[in-house]
């Protein structure tokens, strides 16, 4: 029996979650997945700020790249950043859960964009993010 959109990006994300040690060790939790799209979220911690006391922009930007990457790898096909851009709106603050939604723009070949909206807990705007993706051979499962 063949496995619906919504296994194959469970079982692609359940297989990248069990080797994605940079997102497990940032604090980031994988919070939903579906077809094309992914929301991953962390708290931001004292770790996490920079000399102006706001969450780094590095953070950020590596929260909303690891919910581009489970969105764009949600098809059991292995997906590659190409390029990546981010504008940052406000800054996130000590104590805040940031959450990064990621959703499919478009596939195209080999070739993917996604956009993802990083927000705080109050539903405020902290950052766009835009993603190309590029497709390489293999899968995350045999199925």
């Amino acid at each position: 029996m063949a496995l619906s959109p919504e296994e194959i990006a469970r079982k692609s994300a359940d297989a990248m979650w069990a080797r994605d040690d940079a997102s497990k060790w940032l604090g980031m939790s994988l919070d939903e997945v579906g077809p094309g799209t992914a929301t991953l979220s962390f708290t931001v911690e004292a770790h996490h700020t920079n000399g102006h006391d706001i969450c780094h922009g590095g953070y950020i930007f590596t929260l909303a790249d690891s919910a581009f990457a489970f969105a764009c790898n949600s098809h059991n096909r292995l997906a590659v950043a190409q390029h990546n851009t981010i504008t940052y709106v406000a800054p996130g603050r000590l104590g805040d859960r940031l959450k990064a939604e990621a959703r499919e723009i478009a596939l195209f070949g080999r070739s993917g964009l996604c956009d993802v909206r990083v927000t705080d807990q109050n539903g405020k705007l902290i950052a766009e993010f835009r993603g190309a993706s590029r497709t390489l051979e293999g899968k995350h499962f045999e199925e």
